[in-house]
């Protein structure tokens, strides 16, 4: 019998790296199997860490809405602490004042002469303004200097003095201005 070899010869090459002999077919769809299943996992790892910060984010904004609601109610709280200081302070400041329109009254008393009348008596930052109506100018010179002899009203001022000569008897309209000091 005879033989005949049709394979072609076999050749060992030196130095080279021989691959095994495997249907590459399989190689590739193995490795395209694996290649999935590694983005899968890795699709399912990003899926779980997106709804982990979605519940992160849902539960901030939760506390964001809860200590909105504490700000605002420490606000509430600072205006209305900052209200009643205000409210302390004006009681504060006229319990402290209550006193001084006794003692104004009372100083005025005694430099009033007898022929001269007040009919207004205002106070605007301090400056004091008498108005009034007397007989005579010697009258209203009278309490221009008691008002300065008492040493509780500075810097005595007379601002307007009209005498009417239409009627009799003539009266003279006047106003005084000072300031008032305890």
């Amino acid at each position: 019998m005879i033989k005949i070899n049709l394979a072609p010869p076999t050749v060992k090459r030196r130095g080279g790296i021989a691959l095994p002999s495997m249907n590459l077919g399989l190689l590739f769809g193995g490795l395209a199997v694996a290649l999935l299943l590694v983005l899968g996992l890795w699709w399912m790892w990003l899926a779980s860490a997106i709804s982990g910060y979605a519940r992160e984010i849902e539960k901030n904004e939760k506390e964001v809405a809860r200590l909105q609601t504490v700000i605002n109610e420490g606000e509430r709280f600072r205006r209305d602490k900052e209200a009643l200081e205000l409210r302390v302070n004006a009681i504060e400041q006229v319990a402290r004042n209550q006193t001084r329109p006794v003692y104004l009254l009372n100083a005025v008393l005694g430099t009033v002469p007898k022929d001269l009348w007040l009919t207004r008596l205002e106070e605007k930052g301090g400056q004091l303004r008498f108005a009034g109506v007397a007989f005579s100018s010697v009258a209203v010179s009278d309490f221009m200097s008691n008002l300065k002899a008492s040493g509780k009203f500075k810097d005595v001022d007379l601002v307007d003095a009209r005498q009417d000569l239409t009627k009799s008897p003539r009266t003279i309209t006047f106003e005084v201005s000072c300031r008032f000091e305890i």
